[in-house]
Formats: structure tokens, sequence, C-alpha cells
């Protein structure tokens, strides 16, 4: 990378109390004794005033000198902690770029972190994800992966694939050494343990990249069922029209909510029936979509015996073969609606009343236990990203390939492509060097 150093705002643009500005690079000492006269000790919050280049003041502000490597980025840093005005903050990285010193690209900071061995990619990914966590399940998770559980699983993997692949190129460079039949027969029997492994793994209902990315549940149901009542009621506040008139949404609308400590996509829909309207029936067709792709769908009944399709079956017109995003049928919930008109229709697992509440503490409740079991926390961290799920598949692929291998080259060759495939979730694709550490534990050659 280039030694360049760098320096970004640490928070949000605007007026404020405090501001921060971080930087780092192998100039970070010098520029701090040219804009504050001296050094502060290291890792000591220290006040300063600082100077342009003409030696006007520009702040009096906090200091943190942090010298290198154990820093964020593994390199010399600092922190100006400033007066939150814009005039402060614009005057500072004026003078800073005067000195040479260049902004940040994005993620630049954390790029030098995992070139530097202070993070490897999954660790940087969850950095990005903790800044974007919106939830405490998403922060838990995030957390969780930064402090390496996500990465030590592959490791654990990485490393195990490394000594069956030495033991593999041991096998091949010294075949007249009269290794018993059992050493190989152990390396296949350790072949198919990672790569059933990998495929429990794989089988985790895509829970993190749920948790990570939200859940999508879609409104579903005929016109003037009260969807856009529901919808309302769910948000606490007023995102969808709501009149009498049947057909009033055409489009699909979506709202952000949190249910329990899940993020989740709020979809409402258009009315699902026959219409010779070509703007309705556009408005039909992306409601059937939405729910072949969804997490769960919310299917509406109404209790009122004057309502458009009812009574009838409350099952019976739903996603049509739909999919949802992790290749399952989409779960359904069956809710009557305007429980306060009348009884609920044959098939409802719940009632409830838009108008009055009634039942719709039960229904979060529900909506809660079927957000957190489609995202559950426990056993081992869970992949996040298909960026892992894509390498994963490939590692196993390759791993299965080298266990149905006859030919011990062939075979080892499967198995390298395997581990760089693992390696590469995680940034660690230096196979020599895990092999070379695997043979110093090694007796041939005698």
């Amino acid at each position: 990378m280039d030694a360049d150093t760098i320096f970004a705002p640490m928070t949000a643009i605007g007026r404020s109390a405090i501001t921060a500005l971080r930087l780092s690079g192998p100039r970070t000492r010098s520029i701090i004794e040219t804009v504050c006269g001296t050094c502060p000790p290291p890792r000591r919050a220290s006040l300063r005033t600082l100077r342009d280049g003409q030696g006007d003041s520009l702040d009096q502000a906090i200091v943190i000198w942090l010298p290198g490597p154990a820093t964020y980025t593994g390199e010399d840093s600092a922190e100006f902690h400033l007066h939150g005005g814009r005039a402060v903050l614009e005057g500072a990285a004026d003078t800073l770029l005067d000195l040479g010193l260049r902004i940040a690209e994005p993620g630049e900071f954390s790029r030098r972190a995992f070139f530097n061995g202070r993070l490897d990619l999954v660790q940087a990914e969850a950095v990005s994800d903790l800044v974007a966590a919106e939830t405490a399940g998403q922060r838990r998770q995030a957390l969780r992966q930064l402090e390496g559980a996500l990465g030590r699983v592959y490791e654990n993997w990485a490393d195990r694939l490394a000594r069956v692949l030495a033991h593999q190129e041991a096998l091949i460079d010294f075949p007249d050494e009269d290794l018993p039949p059992e050493v190989e027969m152990s390396l296949m029997t350790e072949v198919a343990a990672i790569a059933e492994a990998i495929d429990a793994h794989l089988a985790d209902g895509a829970r993190g990249e749920k948790m990570r990315e939200g859940l999508v549940f879609v409104v579903q149901g005929p016109p003037n069922v009260g969807k856009s009542t529901l919808v309302n009621a769910l948000a606490q506040r007023d995102v969808a029209i709501v009149s009498p008139q049947a057909g009033t949404t055409r489009d699909t609308l979506e709202v952000s909510l949190v249910v329990g400590d899940v993020a989740v996509t709020l979809i409402d829909t258009a009315g699902l029936r026959e219409t010779s309207d070509p703007v309705e029936a556009e408005g039909v067709r992306r409601a059937r979509a939405k729910a072949a792709q969804a997490d769960l769908v919310l299917k509406l009944v109404s209790a009122d015996p004057h309502a458009e399709g009812m009574p009838g079956d409350p099952a019976g017109d739903s996603v049509e073969n739909g999919r949802a995003a992790d290749g399952g049928v989409p779960a359904t919930l069956v809710i009557g609606t305007k429980s306060d008109l009348g009884p609920a229709p044959p098939g409802v697992e719940l009632a409830v009343s838009a108008a009055s509440g009634a039942g719709m503490t039960a229904l979060r409740e529900r909506l809660a236990a079927i957000a957190s079991e489609a995202t559950a926390r426990d056993g081992p961290p869970p992949l996040t990203r298909q960026r892992h799920r894509t390498l994963l598949r490939e590692a196993r692929n390759q791993i299965r390939s080298a266990g149905s291998e006859s030919e011990p080259e062939l075979r080892a060759e499967a198995l390298r492509l395997g581990l760089r495939a693992l390696g590469g979730i995680t940034g660690k694709i230096g196979v020599e060097e895990l092999l070379d550490r695997v043979f110093g534990e090694f007796c041939i050659g005698k």
C-alpha cells in the first residue's frame, strides 16, 4: 500500500458539540508537532491549541497520539477532537491538506487495518455491519463477528485442510517410504469430515444474512380487507392511504420496522382480485411477485360479512408457487381483520381489529417470535454474506472432489483449490506459509 498519511472525519458532518478527525500514516507525529507545537504523551488525551500554516489559532482541541503498530490501522495514528462548528472542521481540514495529507477514501482505514494484519476480511465486514446496525440483533451479530468468532470457524477448517494437503503432498513426494495404508484412509476421513462441517454451516437457513439484511413481511388479501390499516397500526404512523373505496392501493408500499430485535420491511400491496383495469392488474401482479419473495406473508381475511371475497377459504389465494429469498416456500400467517364486526372466518390463526386495537399485542408478539426463529442465534456463528456462501460452496465442492479422486496428484490439486477458496473468505490465502508450518511437524527425510 502507499505509505502516505490520510485523514477523515470520524463523526457526521454538521453542527455538533464535538467533531473528530482521525489521522493515520507515517507522517502523523510530524503533523501533530507542526499544528500543535509539541506531541503529547502516547495514548493520553491532551489539550492543545491547533494552528494553521500562518500560525493563526484554529481551535483548542483534545489531541490523542497513537503510535503504531498497536492501533486500529497498525500505523501511527492520531485523533483531533474539535469543537463542532463547520468553520472549525473546514479550517483543520484545509490545514492538513496544505501539509500534504489527503482525505481517506471510503473504507481506507479498515483497508489499511486488513493489510497490516489488524483485521481479516470477515472482521472488516463486521466493522461495516456494526456501523450500519439498526437493531440490537444486528449489533450483537456484528460484534461477535468482529471479535473473530466467525473467522475462527473458517480458519479452523483451513488449518485442518492444510494438514491434510501437507500429508497428501508427502505421500506424493515420498512414495517409497512404505507408509501404512491407514494414513491415506485417515486423510480421506478428515476430508469427508471437513466437507460435512461446511455443509452443516451452509444449511443454516440463511439466518445470519436475514439478521444482517432484515426480513420481508408482505401483507396480502382482497380489496378493503384492511391491509393498509393494519400496516399503519403496525408502523404506528400513517404510511398508507386508507379509504373505503376498493382498489385504493395500486402499487407496493414499504415501511421499515423493528420486530423484536430484527429489522423487517413490511410491504403493503394491492388487493387481490380479477380486474380489467390495467393499472390495478399490474398492482395485483406486483403484489403476488412480492409475496413470492417474502419471508412471511400476512394473509388477511375479513370478519365483515359484506367484505369482497368473503366468506371464503383464507388460504385459497396465496403466493402461487412462490419461493422465498432462501429458496423455500414463504411462510403464511392467516390473520382475521375487523374482528369488531363479527366472528373470525374459519382457518384464521389470529383475529385483530386495527381500529380498536384488539388482538394487536398478540399479533406483534407472534411476528416477533417468527422473526426470532428465522434469525435464531443459537449454535455456531452464522455466515453473514453471499460472498461467504459462494466461497464455501466452492471449497466444499473441491473438497468433495478430492475425496473422489483416485489419482493423488489430482486429489492434492483439488485440496489446494478448496484451501484457496476458504482462504479467500478471510483474506488469508498464504497456502505455502501454512504448508511450511505443517511440514515442520514431519519427520520424513530423516
